[in-house]
């Protein structure tokens, strides 16, 4: 089963991929609206993360999610999510560029930033519906837009 919505969600974001590559010049993607019940996973995440609330945000992925940053080890489950949010937040924005849904997988595409501030990273959150219909992050996958030589 995990492997057939691991197809599925590869499928969707090639479905939605882009046709030429990224130019360091060009201009942030358009925001999209959000439907709310996957906008709720963003708002929620913004406020445990401003909240420097690792429990809270570790409850936002599914209980086998995944936490995928930059320069640090993948952390796989609750538990280990918690540790590896330890000591984060502040201040985030998040604003969706793309998303899909089909079925009880979906996904976000999106870029992060401080309130008020050019966006300093780009994101992209695997999603899976929990059994209470609820959205949970199965996968959150984030890096900067700093060039690096």
């Amino acid at each position: 089963m995990r492997r057939r919505a691991g197809a599925a969600v590869v499928l969707l974001l090639l479905a939605g991929g882009a046709t030429r590559r990224a130019r360091a010049d060009d201009p942030l993607p358009p925001p999209v609206t959000l439907p709310p019940e996957l906008a709720r996973v963003l708002t929620d995440y913004e406020t445990a993360w401003r909240a420097h609330d690792a429990r809270v945000l570790a409850r936002l992925f599914a209980e086998d999610g995944f936490a995928l940053s930059p320069s640090s080890p993948p952390a796989r489950g609750r538990a280990a999510i918690e540790r590896h949010y330890a000591n984060a937040g502040g201040d985030l924005s998040l604003r969706a560029y793309a998303y899909a849904v089909d079925g009880r997988i979906g996904y976000i595409v999106g870029g992060f930033g401080r309130t008020g501030e050019p966006e300093g990273g780009k994101f992209t959150l695997t999603l899976v519906k929990g059994g209470d219909g609820r959205w949970l992050i199965f996968s959150d996958m984030d890096n900067g837009n700093e060039r690096r030589n």
